[in-house]
């Protein structure tokens, strides 16, 4: 897997990033999200094998100042979850884009179309500072 840079990631206007490739998205939340939460102490997330829709909530992120749901970009099964960031879930805020949360087999492949590109997300993001 090549190295991953912001710009080669799509993105959902709740501040997630997907990585696709061929039919497996990698999922994690974006470092305006991880400095919008503040010091993450605690992540809970979804059981292999579960089926996520887009839209659903597959988890939550809890910071010393809130709790914030996390949305599914893409609908599919979850084929593998990143059980070390509850261990150590302060490394979102260090790498966000290193610690992935799951990797999602896709069900619906074309929903891929509706996710932002970088250029798009970084305006998204400036509105919504």
């Amino acid at each position: 897997m090549g190295h991953i840079t912001p710009e080669n990631l799509n993105y959902t206007k709740d501040h997630e990033w997907t990585n696709i490739e061929t039919d497996i998205a990698t999922i994690g939340i974006t470092d305006f999200a991880q400095s919008a939460l503040g010091d993450i102490v605690f992540v809970e997330l979804p059981e292999k094998g579960s089926v996520i829709k887009k839209g659903d909530s597959f988890g939550v992120v809890e910071s010393i100042k809130s709790v914030s749901d996390l949305y599914a970009p893409l609908s599919g099964e979850i084929v593998d979850v990143n059980n070390n960031l509850e261990d150590s879930p302060e490394s979102i805020n260090e790498a966000p884009y290193d610690s992935w949360m799951i990797k999602v087999r896709l069900s619906v492949p074309e929903e891929r179309n509706e996710l932002l590109s970088w250029n798009v997300y970084q305006t998204h993001c400036e509105k919504d500072s």
